[in-house]
């Protein structure tokens, strides 16, 4: 089954359990390259004034530089199996992405702060495709003013896609696990203006 749209009030969400990846790669080939050939970094972020490092590490390759939370990201070249799994994704999806971020999780301690891409380099209604692989964890949305929220499993090799008004309503994170996990890489494909 393709990508499905799921219900939300004030933005778009589509997810598909599985996507379908170029002939030769499975999720678990998928990680392991990624693991490998990625100069994962451990950035400082500000946020409210104070400095902290992130809890995770990161990546950021594309056609451009990036700034959020503080700092500009300026990116490294495409690789082969980034561009392989951009176009599944721009086949999922329908949309044109130029950009990457990669998020390594390498363990339960690891997590992401609730936040909106709402970047003006990424225009007013921001089309985020998110690929999973590794361990399942728990992808939160929270709405900004009614008391809404909404959960996710994203496991390995699921796509998950906001647009629409998603970024301008919704915050959306990551926590930390109470019991033991394994690694997961998330990727999300962007388009920067």
């Amino acid at each position: 089954m393709g990508l499905q749209p799921m219900p939300i009030e004030d933005g778009e969400l589509y997810f598909q359990q599985r996507l379908p990846l170029p002939e030769g790669l499975t999720p678990e080939a998928v990680m392991q390259h990624l693991l490998a050939e990625t100069a994962w970094r451990a950035e400082h972020i500000t946020v409210y004034g104070k400095t902290h490092l992130q809890p995770r590490l990161t990546a950021w390759h594309g056609e451009a530089s990036y700034t959020y939370s503080g700092m500009t990201l300026h990116p490294l070249p495409f690789t082969q199996l980034q561009l392989q799994l951009k176009a599944a994704v721009e086949q999922a999806t329908g949309r044109r992405f130029n950009s990457v971020l990669l998020n390594y999780y390498r363990d339960e301690r690891d997590s992401m702060g609730f936040h909106a891409d709402n970047e003006p380099e990424l225009g007013p209604e921001p089309a985020i495709a998110s690929l999973s692989f590794g361990a399942a964890r728990t992808f939160i949305l929270k709405h900004r003013r009614l008391p809404r929220q909404v959960k996710l499993a994203l496991g390995d090799g699921s796509l998950l896609l906001m647009a629409g008004a998603l970024q301008t309503h919704w915050l959306h994170g990551i926590n930390k696990e109470r019991q033991p996990c394994g690694p997961r890489i998330n990727l999300t494909f962007r388009k920067i203006g």
